[in-house]
């Protein structure tokens, strides 16, 4: 594992992103006494004394900007950001602060939030053993508030660059225009038919606990299948992966409706990024995820396949272990894409990480940055994997050009249009042109319009949600097709009426082009 330092830069955004760090210095260091709001296009500032925000009578009285817009609305500007600004902090702040000292992925997000703005006067350089503290005096106050915070930050003023966060958005903005470009010249799929409406087994749900070489406890798996004595077809093995701080209980909708049409369904629980491990994270009680997880993922799901093989998920009838079906999300995702035999990479993360105007930077480059020195080491595909959907997958950095030519699995990768976290432009629709270039690679990219990072999952409550059709349909081609040829999607009924879907994978070459450099 690389262990990045913290940049100077990057401490500057922990006091300015996590609020606490208002106490990292002794405490006869001068106080900020001013907030200045930096607005685009004019060349002015927007000022807040922090002396007015103790009560609504001292801001009437103040000076500032603040103080005059106040008085303008007659006090209602003043008395909603006291609320704000007098709110306690959350005391587990400390906790997590400690336990994330020297994480990639805490490094990263200090990266962002400091694009924002800056401290002027600001102590440098600071060390990270100061937050802990910093922390550990300010539990002996008592509750903390944001003001609190201001009121002690060493230095002379914050200036907040909403420039730059407009630029933020903006980029953002032409990330998203191949999808709008390809939404508007690529016609919907209908959502009539069969394949969005359950199918005639009743799904069984339960819960199993399976060893694990690979991790210290046993590993926690949902297994949703056909009721006993069922002879509904494909009977094949379907494993779902949950992306970063989610759970399997929001993809049983998927599970229940393949399920319901013949499928076996395994859902496992990815320990080391799951629900629970976000909870203890926040408690203080764990660090974030490790950068090792990016391998351990894939070694989960292919301890389920191997489970399933020698009989000890305790099916009620036997699947094809030699030809297996995976879907992920997000994170899960891109563990879908490894056991397909997609390649992790180092180069691209160690060029682009640090590059804050990067035109492809988004979101998602804060998880795939945590992967820096380990990534190499995650190229784990289990060629029992014949096909794969990736839904919302992290692509940019964290594969090499050529993983699609690598991938013996065909792999049907879906991504929504209003996706702010991971981006279709950069994320999906770039890496699928490259992929799918020559024409005949058998793998397929499908938009969904309306979409954004979470609403395509389902809960158990949503039937399956807007891609129970999708899903169906291509793993019906899959298990179908004969060995070594591709999944072919049938022309409709796979639709879906919230979110209508697209197969955009002819249309792609026509929208996006080949970086300079590239294949």
């Amino acid at each position: 594992m690389v262990v990045r330092p913290f940049a100077p830069r990057a401490l500057r955004a922990l006091a300015l992103g996590l609020g606490s760090a208002a106490l990292l210095a002794p405490t006869a260091a001068r106080a900020i006494e001013t907030i200045k709001l930096r607005l685009p296009l004019l060349d002015t500032d927007f000022t807040i004394r922090v002396a007015e925000l103790r009560s609504p009578q001292a801001l009437m009285a103040g000076d500032s900007d603040l103080a005059e817009l106040d008085r303008a609305t007659d006090g209602v500007i003043g008395r909603k950001l006291q609320a704000v600004l007098q709110s306690n902090l959350p005391l587990e702040l400390r906790a997590v602060v400690r336990n994330a000292q020297g994480s990639p992925l805490l490094d990263q997000v200090l990266l962002v939030v400091g694009a924002l703005g800056d401290i002027d006067g600001l102590p440098d350089p600071l060390q990270p053993a100061q937050f802990q503290q910093a922390m550990e005096r300010a539990a002996a106050k008592g509750g903390i508030s944001l003001l609190d915070v201001l009121e002690q930050l060493p230095g002379e003023s914050v200036t907040v660059q909403l420039g730059r966060l407009g630029s933020a958005v903006q980029r953002f903005r032409r990330q998203r225009l191949p999808a709008d470009q390809l939404i508007a010249a690529v016609p919907p799929v209908s959502s009539e038919g069969r394949l969005l409406v359950a199918g005639l087994s009743t799904p069984a749900r339960r819960d199993v606990s399976i060893s694990a070489p690979h991790r210290p406890e046993p590993l926690a798996v949902v297994v949703v299948e056909p009721n006993r004595g069922s002879t509904a077809t494909p009977n094949r093995l379907v494993v779902i992966s949950h992306g970063l701080w989610d759970d399997p209980s929001n993809f049983e909708g998927w599970a229940i409706h393949l399920a319901s049409h013949g499928y076996t369904v395994v859902l496992p629980r990815h320990p080391g990024s799951d629900q629970s491990q976000q909870r203890a994270m926040l408690l203080g009680q764990q660090p974030p995820p490790k950068p090792e997880e990016l391998a351990l993922r894939p070694k989960d799901v292919s301890a389920v396949i191997d489970a399933a093989a020698q009989g000890r998920l305790g099916l009620s009838r036997p699947v094809n272990t030699q030809a297996v079906l995976v879907a992920g999300h997000s994170w899960g995702a891109t563990t879908a894409l490894q056991l397909a035999g997609a390649r992790p990479t180092d180069s691209r993360l160690k060029q682009l990480c640090d590059q804050l105007a990067d035109p492809s930077r988004n979101l998602s480059w804060v998880l795939q940055c945590n992967f820096v020195g380990t990534a190499a080491a995650a190229a784990l595909a289990d060629p029992r994997v014949v096909t794969a959907v990736a839904v919302s997958p992290l692509m940019r950095l964290l594969f090499d050009t050529e993983s699609a030519r690598a991938m013996s699995a065909k792999v049907l990768v879906v991504t929504g249009g209003s996706d702010w976290v991971v981006p279709p432009g950069p994320e999906a629709i770039e890496p699928m042109a490259r992929a799918t270039r020559s024409g005949d690679s058998g793998h397929r990219l499908v938009l969904a319009e309306r979409a954004d990072h979470f609403n395509l999952r389902s809960s158990q409550q949503d039937g399956g949600g807007p891609l129970r059709g999708l899903l169906l349909a291509w793993f019906n081609a899959a298990a179908q097709a004969a060995p070594g040829t591709a999944p072919q999607l049938p022309g409709g009924g796979w639709g879906s009426p919230s979110h209508p879907l697209r197969d955009v994978t002819t249309a792609l070459p026509r929208v996006v082009a080949p970086a300079a450099g590239q294949p």
